[in-house]
This record gives C-alpha cells, sequence and structure tokens, in this order.
C-alpha cells in the first residue's frame, strides 16, 4: 500500500464495498488540497480494475466554463453542432465504453478526479450515466466550492454516498510514519511532524523525504530524531508549491505570493491591493484560510506552504509587493504573528529595521521555539544598549539547539549587565542551566559567580538580610544538590517575609520547585506535590521571559508524584504538557519521556518503558536542557539487562560511563539502576554489593526514598535479607508505593503463605501489580515447600496473572524463588476460556466440535494445574491474554 495511504484502509475498504455491493451507484470522495482523495481513488481504481471496467477523467479548472470540455477526448468524432449536443454527447461517451469493454460483461466505474472543477454540462451527462445505470461512478472534490449542482443533487436525494476524508490525526500520522521508515519514531518526533503537516498526508510525505534529505531527520542507533527546524526548501515541497502556482493566474499568483510575505494579514487590504475576486476564489479552492476576529486576517492553508511560497520570490519583486501594502493604512499588523513576519520581511527585502523592533521580533520568534530566525534577527542588533538582551535571547536560542558551550559563553558576558533587568533572574537561570548541561557542579558555580558578582560595583541586593539575590539562586540550586530541604524552607521563609521585585518573585517560585525535588527524595512526596503546585501556581508571572520555567516546574513535580506512586496524576501532566507544547517538542521530548520510562519501571513495565527509554536517551544526547542523560541512559540499561537484550545494555552502560554527572532531579538514582543493571547483566555479585555500598553513602541515607529505592532493587535481585530494612524504611516515606513495598516486606518476613496470599491480592487491588506478583510467587513456593500443591498451582496462576499484565517478554528472572510456572495446552485453554464465559460443557463441546466427555477431562486437568475445586473459582486464576 502507498504510504499516503496509511490510515485510510476503513475509508478504502468502505468505497470497494458501496461500489462492489451498488448500495448507491455513486460515491463522493470529499476533501481538501493534499488529504488524498485522488490516492484513494487510484487505490479503488486498482483493486476493483480486476472485476470491473474502470474509466477516468480529470476535472480542470481551465476547461470549467467549456461545455463537455473533459469529455473532448471521448467526443473527437462530432460535428460542432453535435459536439453540443447532450444527446450526441451521450451516445458519444456510451460507444467509448462499448469499445473500452471489448466485449466483456464486466461493469463499468466511472472515476472522476477535481469533479469540483466539472462544467454543469459534463456533471448532468454523469448524472445520466447514472439514472440509466450504465456505469457507478466514484467522484472526488474540494468540499469549497463543492460538487456541481446536479451531483450534489444525487446526494439530497439519497442516491449517493459522501465520504469527507479528514486529516490524519496523530496516531494515523505515527501510522505512516511507521509505514515509510525502518526504525523507531518517538513519539515527540511524529507529533512535530504531525503538527507541522496538520495531518495532511501529501505535506507529511513531502515533509519526511524533504527532512531526511537535509539532514534534520536522522536516524541515530535505530531512532528517528528530529535535529531542528523542518525545512520549508526541500526539493518535494518546492515542486508541489511550483506546480500549484504554475496552474493559477497571474492574478492569483501575485495575492497568494503577498499573503505569503506578510501572513498573517488584513484581508480588507489584500482585497484592496489584488481584488475581492481572488480572494474570494483563493477562499473557496481552500489555499487560503480566514481567521475571524477583528480585523479578518488570512494566511496560507498551511505555514509550511507560505515559507515554501516565500522562497519562489526575488527580493525585488518582494520589494515591489510590499510597497503596495505599505501605502495603507492598516500596514502595521497587529498580531505578534504578524509582528514578527512584518520584520523578517523587511530584512529579507534589505530595509533597516529599528533594534527595539528587531529584539521584539526576536524574542517572539523565541517563543516560538523558531531558533534560526531567532538568532538572525538577534544578530542584526547594533545598538551597545540592547547587545546584552541580544546575546540572552541569542543564547536561549543556542541552548533549546544543545549548543551549551556557545550558549554558556555569551550568558557569561551579558548576565551581570542586565542584574537590574527585569528577566535578570531569567537570565541567571538559564545560565546555570547552560553551566549546569556542561558538567559544572551548582557548588563551584555558586563560588564562581559570587567572586564575578562581587568584582562588579553597584550590586543589588534583596530585603533586610542583605543577600544579593543571585546568590541567593545559586544557593538555592546548591541546597538542591546537597538535598537540604531545610536549608531551602529557610530562605522561602525569608523570600517571604521581604518586599522583593520580579527577581524575588521569580527566586521564590525557583525555591518552591526545588523544594518539591529535595522533599520527594528525602521521602516526603506528598509535601513536595504541594510545593511543586504551589510554585506552579505563580508560573503565570513569569511566562514572557527567557528560561523554561514551566518545564523546570513540570519535571519537579512529575518526580513528586511517581515519589507517591500516583502514575494517573504523573502521566496527566507529562500528556497536557506534550498536547499544548508541541513547538518545544525537539527541545524538551526526551526530558518528558524519560519521566514516563521511570513510572513504567516502578510499576514494573520493562518492555513498554524500554520501547520509551531508548528514544528518549538518544533524544537527550543530542539535547538535554534538564540534565537528565544519565539518568535516561542508566534506567535504559536497567531495562535491557532485565529484558535480556545484552548487546543494547553494553551500549547504555557506556553511556552512563560516558555521561557527565551535572546533578539534576533524578541524581543518585542513575547509580542506583545502573548498579542493578550490571547485576543483571553479569550475575557476578558487584553490581549488588555496590547497591549495599551506595545505600549506606551519606548522599542516600539523608535521602529516605532514594534509599528505599536501592534496597527494591536489591530485594528484585534476589537479596531478600533487606526486607526488614524496607519494612522498617517504608513506614517513614510517603505515598501508595512505599505503603505496598512496607506490606509486601512484612508479609514476607512472617513467612505465611496465607499472609502473603492476602497482601498479594490487596496489593493488586491497589494497582501495584509488580509487588503482587513478588507476593503470589513466594506464597506459591512456601505453598510447595509445605506440600499443599494445589494452592501452590493457584498462586503461580494469579503470579502469571500478574506478569500477562505486566506484559514482561522474560517473565521469569534467576533471582525469583518460585514453582515452575502453570502451563495450559492450546485446547485446555481454549475450554478453559469458555468455561469462564458461563458456557456449560455441552455448549462448549458443540461449539469446538468434541465430545462433552473431552471436555470434562481437560476441565479436570486444568482444575488441577490452576489449583482450583470449582468452575467459578477459574476467572479468579485465568491469565489475561
Amino acid at each position: 500500500m502507498h504510504r499516503q495511504l496509511t490510515g485510510r484502509r476503513d475509508s478504502l475498504d468502505r468505497v470497494c464495498h458501496i461500489i462492489r455491493s451498488r448500495t448507491s451507484r455513486a460515491v463522493f470522495l470529499m476533501a481538501g488540497p493534499g488529504i488524498g482523495k485522488s490516492m484513494l481513488a487510484d487505490a479503488v481504481t486498482e483493486r476493483l480494475s480486476a472485476d470491473m471496467t474502470v474509466l477516468r477523467i480529470h476535472g480542470s479548472s481551465s476547461l470549467s466554463s467549456v461545455p463537455y470540455g473533459v469529455l473532448a477526448p471521448y467526443t473527437s468524432g462530432l460535428s460542432a453542432e453535435e459536439s453540443v449536443s447532450p444527446v450526441a454527447v451521450l451516445r458519444s461517451v456510451w460507444t467509448y465504453f462499448q469499445q473500452l469493454k471489448s466485449g466483456k460483461d464486466a461493469p463499468m466505474l466511472l472515476v472522476v478526479d477535481d469533479a469540483h472543477h466539472l462544467d454543469e454540462s459534463t456533471a448532468s451527462i454523469v448524472v445520466d450515466m447514472i439514472s440509466a445505470g450504465w456505469a457507478s461512478v466514484l467522484a472526488a472534490g474540494r468540499p469549497r466550492p463543492g460538487l456541481p449542482q446536479s451531483l450534489n443533487q444525487l446526494w439530497y436525494d439519497g442516491l449517493a454516498e459522501r465520504i469527507d476524508l479528514l486529516p490524519l490525526d496523530r496516531d494515523q500520522a505515527a501510522e505512516m510514519m511507521a509505514h515509510v521508515l525502518d526504525g523507531t519514531v518517538p513519539m515527540w518526533t511524529v507529533q512535530c511532524l504531525w503538527s507541522a503537516s496538520g495531518g495532511n498526508p501529501l505535506l507529511l510525505d513531502c515533509l519526511l523525504d524533504d527532512a531526511i534529505a537535509g539532514g534534520v531527520l536522522v536516524k541515530r542507533n535505530g531512532i528517528w530524531l528530529l535535529l531542528g527546524h523542518l525545512p520549508a526548501d526541500g526539493a518535494r515541497l518546492a515542486g508541489v508549491v511550483s506546480k500549484d502556482l504554475l496552474r493559477r493566474t497571474s492574478e492569483e499568483q501575485d495575492a497568494l505570493k503577498l499573503i505569503a510575505l506578510a501572513e498573517p494579514v488584513n484581508r480588507s487590504m489584500i482585497e484592496e491591493v489584488c481584488g475581492a475576486a481572488v480572494v474570494r476564489s483563493l477562499l473557496d479552492q481552500q489555499v487560503i484560510t480566514e481567521h475571524t476576529g477583528v480585523p479578518s486576517e488570512l494566511r496560507l492553508w498551511h505555514s509550511l506552504i507560505g515559507e515554501a511560497i516565500r522562497r519562489h520570490v526575488s527580493i525585488s519583486r518582494s520589494l515591489q509587493l510590499r510597497q503596495k501594502l505599505s501605502n495603507h493604512p492598516d500596514a502595521q499588523p497587529a498580531s505578534p504573528e504578524g509582528q514578527l513576519r512584518w520584520v523578517e520581511w523587511s530584512l529579507e527585502c534589505g530595509l533597516d529595521v529599528p533594534d527595539p523592533e528587531l529584539l521584539r521580533a526576536a524574542s517572539l520568534a523565541l517563543a516560538m521555539f523558531s531558533n534560526t530566525s531567532t538568532r538572525n534577527l538577534a544578530s542584526h542588533i547594533s545598538d551597545p544598549a540592547l547587545l546584552p538582551h541580544a546575546q540572552v535571547v541569542i543564547g536561549r536560542a543556542l541552548f533549546n539547539a544543545g549548543d551549551y558551550g556557545e550558549a554558556a559563553r555569551l550568558l557569561d558576558a551579558c548576565w551581570l549587565q542586565l542584574e537590574a533587568h527585569p528577566d535578570a533572574a531569567h537570565i541567571l537561570m538559564l545560565r546555570a542551566s547552560a553551566h549546569l548541561a556542561l558538567g559544572q557542579s551548582a557548588e563551584l558555580l555558586r563560588e564562581e559567580s559570587r567572586d564575578q558578582h562581587s568584582a562588579t560595583a553597584g550590586n543589588a541586593v534583596d530585603g533586610v538580610a542583605g543577600i544579593p539575590w543571585q546568590d541567593r539562586i545559586h544557593a538555592l540550586l546548591d541546597l538542591a544538590a546537597a538535598g537540604d530541604h531545610a536549608g531551602i524552607q529557610q530562605i522561602i521563609r525569608e523570600l517571604e517575609s521581604e518586599t522583593s521585585g520580579p527577581s524575588g518573585a521569580a527566586a521564590h517560585t525557583i525555591a518552591l520547585a526545588l523544594l518539591a525535588q529535595t522533599l520527594a527524595a528525602s521521602g516526603c512526596a506528598e509535601q513536595g506535590v504541594t510545593a511543586a503546585i504551589a510554585a506552579a501556581a505563580e508560573l503565570p508571572g513569569l511566562q514572557d521571559g527567557p528560561y523554561f520555567f514551566n518545564e523546570f516546574v513540570l519535571v519537579r513535580l512529575v518526580m513528586a508524584y511517581l515519589g507517591i506512586g500516583d502514575w494517573t496524576s504523573a502521566e496527566r501532566e507529562l500528556a497536557g504538557y506534550s498536547a499544548q507544547q508541541t513547538q518545544g517538542a525537539t527541545t524538551f521530548g526526551g526530558s518528558i519521556e524519560v519521566l514516563r520510562g521511570l513510572a513504567l519501571l516502578r510499576q514494573g513495565r520493562m518492555e513498554r518503558a524500554y520501547q520509551i527509554l531508548l528514544p528518549a536517551t538518544e533524544a537527550l544526547r543530542v539535547n538535554d536542557p534538564l540534565q537528565q542523560f544519565q539518568l535516561s541512559a542508566a534506567l535504559g540499561f536497567y531495562a535491557a539487562a532485565r529484558l535480556g537484550d545484552t548487546d543494547q545494555a553494553k551500549r547504555l552502560e557506556m553511556d552512563y560511563e560516558a555521561a557527565r554527572n551535572a546533578g539534576g532531579p533524578g541524581e543518585l538514582l542513575e547509580a542506583a539502576y545502573a548498579a542493578a543493571a550490571s547485576e543483571y547483566l553479569d550475575r557476578d555479585g558487584k553490581g549488588l554489593a555496590e547497591l549495599h555500598a551506595l545505600a549506606t553513602t551519606d548522599g542516600v541515607v539523608i535521602r529516605s526514598a532514594t534509599l528505599l529505592e536501592c534496597l527494591t532493587l536489591c530485594s528484585d535481585l534476589g537479596d531478600h535479607s533487606v526486607m526488614p530494612l524496607i519494612s522498617t524504611l517504608a513506614e517513614t516515606v510517603e505515598g501508595q508505593r512505599a505503603a505496598g513495598w512496607r506490606s509486601l516486606a512484612q508479609a514476607w518476613e512472617s513467612g505465611d503463605a496465607d499472609f502473603l496470599m492476602g497482601t498479594a491480592s490487596e496489593l493488586e487491588e491497589s494497582g501495584l501489580v509488580n509487588l503482587a506478583r513478588e507476593a503470589y510467587a513466594k506464597a506459591g513456593a512456601l505453598l510447595e515447600t509445605s506440600g499443599e500443591r494445589r494452592r501452590a498451582r493457584q498462586a503461580v496462576a494469579l503470579r502469571e496473572k500478574c506478569d500477562h499484565e505486566l506484559g514482561e517478554r522474560f517473565r521469569e528472572s534467576p533471582f525469583i524463588d518460585a514453582p515452575a510456572m502453570v502451563h495450559l495446552t492450546r485446547r485446555e485453554q481454549d475450554i478453559v476460556e469458555l468455561a469462564v464465559k458461563g458456557l456449560t460443557d455441552k455448549e462448549i463441546a458443540q461449539q469446538l466440535m468434541v465430545s462433552v466427555r473431552t471436555v470434562e477431562g481437560h476441565l479436570y486437568r486444568s482444575y488441577v494445574k490452576l489449583g482450583v475445586r470449582r468452575r467459578d473459582e477459574l476467572s479468579q486464576v485465568l491469565p489475561k491474554p
């Protein structure tokens, strides 16, 4: 199947069914440009050509006013008088049909492309063919201006079926990319391409080819990554745009070029310059769209098309078109996007733009993650007073692109010059993040910054404490790295007791977010969630600066939710961010996905976590704004080792070892997971010993949640000597996950199979399926040892049920002490499943075409294997498919 048809299988099947069954003699495929109606018509033709005689005609805008123009190839034998006679034309077309059929008795299918361009006379002929039963008709056209009236009347009368093709949704776009690309396509790559194409299959197809050819979409270690802005100058997209422009009148070309150069642009202005009729025609053809408002604005039907058209306009022609608009009283756009395009257009024409306007436009481009445009605009600023501001926006654009070294260099040169600016805290945090991404510790960064600040005159201080606000923010970062939540709380109290400006307000938000981070690591995740939510409430006042406070707070809020074990709330926050921030997916996509991976690992869903962590690690290798690459590599290493993927595990181990330790919000976790992964990989006891050693270090001891993580990883490795420690420690850690581990540890210590079975059931009901699995496994082992084989089999069956829910590929760990798994034969499984559905032995026998005695025998053997005595107990132990 052609790649542009991916996601259209249902529509293809539906059209073919209608035509074959003749439930309607006509099918109308309606969609805008590039949605795939012609491609779908091609596929229908290919599928039905073996059973039907197919004739295709193509509507044309140039022939839309010529009666029977598109039928000229089939009426060439008619005289001038006959060529305008409906009867003669119909007779001539019928004669051609008979010649085409060559004596075969196959039904006729008339396929009409661009049916919205048919003239009324031709449309009437098509209707006559349908009414006479000569042919079935498949007509593809655009909703605006729509099909000719005579064809539409068929639909109104219920004689035709209309199918409206919609743009691809994200899942369909992902299916198309999987069909085209050999490898894994991360969800944020899908999100970027789907958003950029608007779900238009033609545009998506062009973007894929052009992005690969331009080196923007690259495959690394089997993962497809976007490295920058999607190209609008690629050969495929340029070809589509050129072909479309050539088909248009000169008036339409000028209007399209003018709209593309100025979009979004006031409709009245374009109508005054190009004519209202031209604008209405372009709107009817759906090549431009209108955004209602005051004033009403026009833009190309897709931003990439607009950018591609701009590349077809010479500088001299662009300047001429600009002069046409410049004389209009409403030439200056009102919307921020329009202002940005106006400034860019001015530079493209070689016009001078005041530096304040350049800076404002660069900031707008930065907010849209248009990094190349940001750098281009800011580089034209020459005013010495504005140069530091230009360095900041360029620094953030470089940071977005993963060039932390150059970003740090620029920000080092300007941060002190802007210490009195309202965005000074943004600039300080951006500089700090760049240095942390380069591997510098928060402590060393604070010392160096303090020395630089002390060397300057007129240092700003905060309130009664007399502490420079810059040092206070650096102190917060240092305290967070040390896990000192008490120190952070002290600074919060000081900030709340003082009257401060914008920098103090930003410091308060930073402090709350870092407090959430340290509280979660210290076992107080519920308090951490409260602190992070308080920080999120202050974000509206920090939206216009150059720092990414939204992501800074989000990561810590999600980590706190994960500390509790509230997977639903964590996913809600991540999904909400992904839906709202498609423009920043290239920069922050990996950071978001590694949190999903951690959540899945803690739930025991190894395979799904692995599928997410591999792409996340590759993305963070390119762009790691929140210092999570080492954590992602460690988690991926752990998942690969657990699943037996040795080659990937060794590669990820090397990534982990080579990564700079920048002290991100997941610090120390990576060491624990990497040690556990080493043990799964080598099974030599060294990884387990490393975990025990890590659990005694000062940095871990003061972080109860991290210590609990170390101990639970030891337990997963089969070292159950830590169960008493887990039981005691989990009592001091907040959240349902810690409570679940405490219940498991207490049941484990009891050595009571009944206690373990009851605990396992409670854990399963609370959603802690991986912990329930361990309890069932232990109970099964105890029951097997005590000779209670029937109950042991029941425990094993329940453990298998947990395995199926978790979806682990390699369910049996060499470290789990449990009896062998229950294996039902295929026939036994079929019979048990039907019995669970409520069928009697006789009904099962009839359905499977076996004897009742055979059913009874299989059920008896299944009872023995599963450790049950009655049919109504089967549903409790049957693994989910």
